[in-house]
């Protein structure tokens, strides 16, 4: 059990990480609505607390997340 809720926690992360980069850099680079920004900017922030949600260790945690990450992102 503990593994599936720890790849739904990194799914759900890399989700978080990418949309809410993608919505500053749209902000930033092509829109320049604030509220891209602002978006983005909490949905970031969000991503920082789901990845405290992880109940194994920190350094095969980050690790892991960095693979599923990287796969996420393609």
């Amino acid at each position: 059990m503990e593994v599936a809720t720890s790849l739904s926690i990194f799914f759900f992360a890399a989700l978080l990480e990418i949309g809410g980069g993608y919505l500053v850099w749209k902000w930033l680079r092509i829109d320049k609505r604030k509220i891209f920004g602002v978006i983005g900017g909490l949905i970031l922030f969000s991503y920082g607390i789901v990845m405290t949600l992880q109940p194994a260790e920190f350094g095969k945690v980050y690790a892991t997340y960095g693979g599923i990450f990287v796969v996420s992102s393609i």
